[in-house]
């Protein structure tokens, strides 16, 4: 019996080091879908420091220069984590809404 509370108890441990490494280390970054891609995409991607849990290209816009345009997210988007992906996945609007507060931007 003490060795299955064992086992238990490191599957627990290793389990919250997963959420621990996950919420700290990792995000996601939204590609609104757009002419150039007109699925959009979500790449889950290797957080860099200071780097939101969600962002976009948009939201690095908002934050760089306080609005949003064609040239600024042309701009982002060729600064993208591109070399810290993980993994693509289709577009996600709820990633999207989270990384620019709600606001939802022209395509």
């Amino acid at each position: 019996m003490k060795s299955k509370k064992r086992i238990r108890v490191l599957l627990g441990l290793l389990i919250l080091i997963i959420v621990i490494v996950v919420l700290t280390k990792v995000g996601f970054y939204t590609i609104q879908p757009s002419g150039a891609l007109p699925e959009g995409s979500t790449w889950l991607v290797w957080k860099a420091r200071g780097e939101p849990y969600f962002n976009s290209p948009d939201a690095v816009s908002l934050k760089a220069i306080g609005s949003v345009s064609l040239m600024s997210r042309g701009f982002a988007l060729a600064h993208a984590p591109k070399d810290r992906i993980i993994l693509r996945l289709p577009y996600w609007d709820f990633a999207y809404l989270r990384s620019t507060g709600g606001k939802r931007f022209k395509k």
